[in-house]
């Protein structure tokens, strides 16, 4: 937000979170099996020519998704796992081009709105977990979760 801002983009964080289901995959093991039930995230909107677009699907490359539609070639139409969530599997939109982008909005499960400020958002939303876990997943899980990724990235 700070980089579109200083390009003069006006753009505002919208908060909610999402199901852990969507996350099997990228998530295995004892990371996903004590991951929260629901995940906080967010997305970047933007004001671009008079009008807002939302903009999620720029936190998983065209790499990363390639791979996971040859893993999957059988799906046809919506799919949920391996940090995606999406209407249409084969026909993402992941680039901006005066649109919305989205990857995992089909597992939103609670929305908390939009925000001008990170800051504001978070200290009405956060992600709720135990402190232990907190410090697992930070030192052990996410390191875990992206040696998934760079797996599936490789193949």
């Amino acid at each position: 937000m700070a980089l579109l801002r200083a390009c003069n983009i006006p753009c505002r964080v919208h908060g909610f979170t999402i199901d852990k289901s969507l996350q099997k995959g990228a998530m295995t093991g004892f990371v996903y099996r004590n991951a929260p039930k629901n995940i906080f995230h967010s997305w970047v909107e933007i004001n671009f020519e008079n009008q807002w677009y939302e903009l999620e699907a720029f936190i998983l490359d065209k790499t990363y998704i390639k791979k996971l539609q040859e893993r999957n070639p059988e799906c046809k139409g919506a799919f949920c796992g391996y940090g995606v969530a999406v209407k249409d599997f084969r026909n993402l939109i992941i680039e901006f081009d005066r649109n919305n982008t989205y990857i995992q909005s089909e597992g939103i499960n609670q929305d908390f709105g939009v925000y001008d400020c990170p800051d504001e958002l978070l200290k009405e939303h956060h992600q709720e977990i135990s402190a232990f876990k907190a410090f697992a997943y930070r030192h052990i899980g996410r390191h875990l979760m992206n040696r998934n990724v760079r797996k599936i990235r490789e193949r």
